[in-house]
C-alpha cells in the first residue's frame, strides 16, 4: 500500500489525532463526516458534473465482465456512488444523498449497495430503490470518535451479511435484520477508568469463500496498524505474525481464489517499508517474498498483487532508489510472475505508474483498471483508466476521476 491515504488511513489518522487532542473543537464533526469531506473536496477539486447516463456506438456491447462502481461527485459537488455499466460508456448516479458517501460495498449477488452517509449504515437496490437505514450511529462525540463512528461496509459473498465498523466489528444479516458486535473495541483504562480505546477492528474484505473476513486491527496513538484474519463460524481472530518489515494494513491485500492465502504490497518508504508479503490465512505466519532492499541501493517497491485463477501473480513493481530515504512516486510498472513474485517475472507494458493510488484487476486478469492521480499531491483516486495486460492492446480510458474502485454483479 501505498502511503497516500486511503479512505481508512485518513479515518485512523483523524480518529486518532481527535482523541489525543485535549482541546474543545468548535464544529464538532464526525472522523467518518471528515473523511467524507477529503472525499468530497477531492473529487470536486478536480472533476466537474458527472453525466447520469452517456451513449455511443464507439464501444463493443460488453467491454466489462462486471459493471463497475466507484465514487464521484454530483452536481452539488456531494461524493455519491456511481456506476459504469458493461458496456463502458453509460454511467449512472446510485445514490442521492444529502450528504457525503464516504465508504461504500457492493453484493456480488443482486447489486445492492451498502454505503455510509451521515454516520448512518444505508441499503439500497442495484437501481438505487428502496433506501433502508440499517444502522444510526447518531451525533459523533468528537471526543471519543471510536466509540460512534459507523465506517467501512463489506458484502459477504453470498450477499447475507454486511461487516461493519462501529464500537468495533459488527455483522449485520441482511435477511433478518440482526446485528452482533463481534469483536468490541476495548476502551476501558483498567488503572483510570477513563474510554482508551485499546485496539480498533475494521472489516475489510470477505474471502471468496466466505469463511474468513480480513479485517484492519489498529492500536491508537502508536503505530499499531496492522491485518488480522476473523472466522465468523467459530468467532476466532488469527493475528499475523513474522514478515520482517511487513505492517499490513488498511485493506490493500488481496485473497488467492481458494482464500487460502492473502498478498500484500506496499509501493513507498515512509510511513511503511516497501516489500510484497504473503500471508497463510489458517496460522497468520507472513512470508517476504520481495524484501524492502532490493540490493545496490535500490528498494522493491510493489502495489495492488492479484493472484489470478491460473496461478500467476499480477501486480506493480519497480526496484528504485530512494537518495533521501523516503519515496511515494516509484516508477512502477505492470508485471507478471509466478506466485512467488520472482519467478519468470516479466514487464506487461512499457507505461510507468507513478502516481497510482488504486488499481482493479479483472477476475481474469485480462486487464486491470487504475485510478491514476494527476499529481503527487491528489492522495486518493484518480483518472480511470484500463490497461491490458495484452502490451499490444491501447489503453482505454473510461471515467475523467474516481475512487473506490469496485466490481459489482
Amino acid at each position: 500500500m501505498k502511503s497516500r491515504f486511503r479512505p481508512l488511513l485518513i479515518l485512523l489518522v483523524l480518529t486518532f489525532s481527535v482523541f489525543a487532542c485535549t482541546l474543545p473543537l468548535a464544529t464538532p464533526q464526525s472522523s467518518g463526516d471528515q473523511v467524507a469531506t477529503v472525499v468530497a473536496a477531492t473529487l470536486q477539486a478536480l472533476t466537474p458534473t458527472t453525466p447520469a447516463g452517456v451513449s455511443s456506438t464507439s464501444t463493443p456491447d460488453r467491454m466489462l465482465p462486471h459493471s463497475l462502481y466507484f465514487l464521484n461527485n454530483d452536481g452539488a459537488g456531494i461524493a455519491q456512488v456511481y456506476r459504469l455499466e458493461v458496456d463502458g460508456e453509460t454511467l449512472r448516479q446510485i445514490t442521492f444523498e444529502p450528504s457525503a458517501v464516504s465508504a461504500y460495498d457492493v453484493s456480488s449477488v443482486n447489486g445492492r449497495v451498502a454505503y455510509v452517509a451521515n454516520n448512518q449504515l444505508l441499503l439500497i437496490d442495484a437501481n438505487g430503490a428502496d433506501r433502508r437505514m440499517l444502522v444510526d450511529g447518531g451525533p459523533v462525540d468528537v471526543n471519543n470518535p471510536f466509540l460512534s463512528s459507523v465506517n467501512e461496509p463489506a458484502f459477504s459473498p453470498d450477499g447475507g451479511t454486511i461487516a461493519y465498523w462501529y464500537k468495533g466489528l459488527n455483522l449485520y444479516a441482511v435477511s433478518t435484520g440482526e446485528n452482533n458486535l463481534v469483536l468490541e473495541n476495548t476502551v476501558i483504562d483498567p488503572i483510570s477508568g477513563a474510554p482508551v480505546p485499546r485496539e480498533l477492528y475494521f472489516p475489510q474484505k470477505y474471502s471468496p469463500d466466505g469463511s474468513k473476513l480480513l479485517i484492519t486491527v489498529a492500536i491508537p496513538n502508536s503505530d499499531g496498524i496492522s491485518a488480522g484474519i476473523y472466522y465468523p463460524a467459530t468467532d476466532s481472530l488469527v493475528r499475523l505474525t513474522g514478515g520482517e518489515g511487513a505492517r499490513l494494513c488498511c485493506g490493500e491485500q488481496a485473497w488467492s481464489p481458494d482464500g487460502s492465502a492473502l498478498f500484500d504490497a506496499n509501493a513507498s518508504l515512509g510511513f511503511l517499508s516497501p516489500g510484497l508479503w504473503r500471508v497463510d490465512a489458517a496460522s497468520g505466519n507472513v512470508t517476504t517474498l520481495l524484501p524492502s532492499e532490493a540490493g545496490g541501493g535500490n528498494y522493491n517497491f510493489a502495489d495492488e498483487p492479484y493472484l489470478a485463477p491460473d496461478g500467476q501473480l499480477y501486480f506493480f513493481f519497480a526496484a528504485a532508489p530512494a537518495p533521501d530515504g523516503f519515496a511515494d512516486n516509484a516508477p512502477l510498472q505492470m508485471v507478471r510472475s509466478a506466485a512467488d513474485g520472482v519467478t519468470g517475472r516479466t514487464v506487461l507494458r512499457p507505461e510507468t505508474f507513478e502516481t497510482l493510488n488504486e488499481a482493479l484487476w479483472a477476475p481474469d486478469a485480462s486487464f486491470v483498471i487504475t485510478a491514476k492521480a494527476p499529481s503527487d499531491t491528489v492522495y486518493a483516486g484518480g483518472v480511470i483508466e484500463l490497461y491490458y495486460t495484452d502490451g499490444t492492446k491501447s489503453m482505454l480510458p473510461l471515467v475523467p476521476f474516481g475512487q473506490q474502485l469496485k466490481w459489482g454483479p
